[in-house]
């Protein structure tokens, strides 16, 4: 597969038409920016309206996909409707937040306007990635009238479990990195052709507004009521129209996908493919699939009642990935589709794998006592929380952090084992302190002895009988715990082994526990349950996807080129590990519209043996945006950190504004938080 294997598609059923700024009101009286593809003749023949609806700025932050998407779906018939919600972009408002109710009421709105449009005909649908796909899902509970099907992508239905905030009840350090990247993207200035000349007045609302959303999130460790809000798997049945997730097994998103075709009672099918966090007509690791067209039939059935066959197929759709080497980046995983009618599936059956003696083996395990107690610095090779698939962000070989942890395996296979869901591990743990948690991961042993990590999980032990109430360990008494990994679908060759990796750390994954831990494992009653899913001939017959197809790509001049560095370093003088990575997108000026931006984002992660609380995050953002015909000439400069004792995190941030080089407004922040078992 070649990276620029997508088909370029200038000439559509119909004429597009391009409204590329205008705003809607919204009832309190602010108005939100919004660009509008649809067909030249929408006016004389109304068409279904699909909206996307998003803070990450329509004129640069997600210019470049929406030119290859919504184009497209408008050539064949549809008005799409890319809206920058509130305090975002060229909209009026304020951003305080990741999904509150007041988001919901204003798309609430956005979809009433769309719907009474003279070039629209009352049906409506929704498609997002990531945030766009969290949206979609709670508009979707709130049932407005003209909203027949959504289609999600890297989303979640439970906000704790599966974002970027939590995972397992342990923090993920990621919601530091993504709290810095939207302190700065809150800081960019509006667009003065779009917004007039009082485009500063707003940008200077907005910087008074900017608090740092990590303070937030680090003020609620548990799954309480601010997690509970917008997360969709709280009542399923609140959701009725028809409903499509997407995801990828490289993404940091899968798991809702089975979850909610288990619990979901609308119309629904779900599908994961090899990707990261993009869409699949563009995404990476390939095969890319022609998912614009296979959305359309997804339209047509839902917002045109046409057959296209699409609900006659299985509802559930994955890849089925081929073992392969370790790899940060992979442009293809090797594979085949299989699919289920539904899910659960009556075709997985769990095989059972018992932790005996550093083996992993079918008969019952040998009693017998386990220390785990891995070093501060173990992790350096697990790559993003999330993986976007174009930078070497994935999981390196696992060899390195496998020597530092406790590892149970199997033998040399005699027979090839596929995996479709998410194994489980059944552990007789105790621990010394009263607070810790346990890592997982499943990794696919070669013959060389090279380590490719399939799956993994992790559970903030305090959190083992619940994730709103956690209660300390008592050290030394032994629990039960269940610790399910995340989904996926991976194929196991013969020759190859199979490893599970234990770990109480992993950094900078996660952030580590307060105190230095030793867990006790009793291998007796400890095992590991594989879903095994044996071949089918009815994956034969699947309808094959159509090749990539996407609209033309935007016009845009290159004015300084992108990089990535991402660099693991040891100080055996200090015993520290430390982790820089540095993405700098370059400059890129938007010919059509003669705006210019660009960034930088600077992450340093540190830690020291022995010492959980010297962990330290320090991130660094740039943001730069031009445009000459307005004399805007804007810099600003975020920054963020956080430390910890055994008691508290401390959270610190600076934000720093320059306009033609002259600083023209700064504030800090510093703020202390009691862990809550964290």
């Amino acid at each position: 597969m070649k990276e620029n294997d997508i088909s370029i598609v200038s000439a559509f059923p119909r004429i597009v038409r391009e409204i590329e700024n205008m705003f809607i009101p919204l009832a309190e009286g602010i108005r939100l920016a919004a660009r509008i593809w649809l067909p030249e003749d929408a006016e004389q023949d109304p068409v279904p309206a699909i909206l996307e609806f998003l803070p990450y700025r329509k004129r640069d932050g997600t210019s470049e996909r929406d030119a290859l998407t919504h184009p497209y779906y408008a050539g064949h018939g549809y008005a799409c409707v890319r809206v920058d919600m509130r305090g975002a972009g060229d909209s009026e408002g304020i951003l305080e937040d990741e999904y509150l109710k007041v988001e919901q009421d204003n798309a609430l709105e956005v979809l009433e306007w769309i719907a009474t449009q003279p070039w629209c005909s009352g049906q409506t649908g929704m498609i997002g990635i990531s945030w766009g796909g969290f949206n979609g899902l709670q508009i979707a509970a709130r049932r407005p009238p003209s909203l027949k099907a959504i289609v999600t992508i890297a989303s979640t239905d439970d906000r704790y479990a599966d974002d970027i905030h939590y995972m397992g009840g342990v923090m993920i350090n990621d919601a530091m990195s993504w709290g810095a990247t939207m302190f700065a993207f809150n800081s960019r200035p509006p667009d003065p052709s779009n917004v007039g000349e009082g485009w500063d007045d707003l940008w200077m609302v907005r910087l008074e507004a900017n608090d740092p959303w990590s303070m937030k999130w680090l003020s609620h460790q548990t799954r309480d009521a601010f997690w509970q809000h917008g997360s969709v798997c709280e009542n399923y049945a609140d959701i009725e129209c028809a409903v499509y997730a997407v995801g990828g097994w490289a993404d940091g998103y899968s798991n809702a996908i089975p979850r909610m075709l288990e619990g979901l009672h609308c119309p629904k099918k779900g599908l994961v493919g090899p990707w990261a966090h993009k869409y699949p007509h563009f995404g990476l690791p390939g095969p890319r699939i022609g998912f614009l067209q296979d959305t359309l039939r997804w339209w047509d059935h839902w917002l045109k009642n046409k057959d296209t066959g699409i609900m006659d197929e299985p509802e559930y759709r994955v890849w089925m990935q081929d073992s392969a080497p370790p790899a940060t980046r992979y442009p293809v995983r090797n594979g085949r589709w299989v699919a289920e009618p539904t899910w659960l599936s009556d075709h997985i059956h769990c095989q059972r794998f018992h932790l005996n003696d550093k083996r992993l083996t079918e008969e019952a395990s040998t009693p017998q006592e386990v220390i785990i107690h891995t070093p501060q610095t173990m992790g350096a090779r697990q790559g993003e929380w999330c993986g976007h698939g174009l930078d070497p962000d994935l999981p390196a070989d696992q060899r390195e952090d496998d020597g530092c942890s406790v590892v149970f395996e199997t033998e040399p296979l005699t027979e090839t084992i596929e995996i479709l869901g998410a194994p489980v591990l059944t552990l007789q743990l105790s621990a010394d302190r009263p607070n810790a948690f346990i890592v997982a991961r499943l990794n696919d042993v070669a013959p060389d002895g090279a380590s490719t990590r399939v799956t993994y999980g992790v559970l903030n032990l305090t959190h083992r009988t619940s994730h709103e109430f956690p209660e300390p360990l008592v050290p030394g008494e032994t629990y039960e715990i269940r610790l399910q990994l995340n989904d996926v679908a991976q194929v196991f060759p013969v020759g190859h082994r199979m490893r599970i990796a234990l770990s109480n750390t992993m950094w900078p994954l996660f952030w580590p526990s307060p105190e230095l831990v030793t867990l006790t494992l009793k291998t007796e009653g400890s095992h590991l349950e594989l879903p095994i899913r044996p071949p089918r001939e009815t994956d034969q017959s699947l309808r094959p996807f159509d090749p990539p197809e996407s609209a033309e790509p935007q016009a845009a001049e290159e004015l300084e080129p992108p990089s990535y560095t991402r660099l693991v370093e040891r100080d055996d003088v200090l015993s520290e590990s430390r982790l820089t990575v540095v993405a700098d997108t370059g400059m890129v000026r938007l010919t059509d519209v003669g705006w210019e931006h660009g960034s930088i984002s600077r992450q340093y992660y540190s830690i020291r043996d022995g010492d959980p609380n010297s962990a330290k995050i320090d991130l660094h953002w740039t943001m730069r945006f031009r445009r000459p015909d307005a004399d805007l000439d804007v810099r600003t400069e975020t920054r963020s950190g956080l430390t910890s004792t055994s008691t508290q995190f401390h959270f610190t941030a600076e934000m720093d504004v320059f306009e033609h080089e002259e600083k023209t407004y700064s504030r800090t922040w510093t703020k202390s938080f009691d862990r809550e078992l964290n």
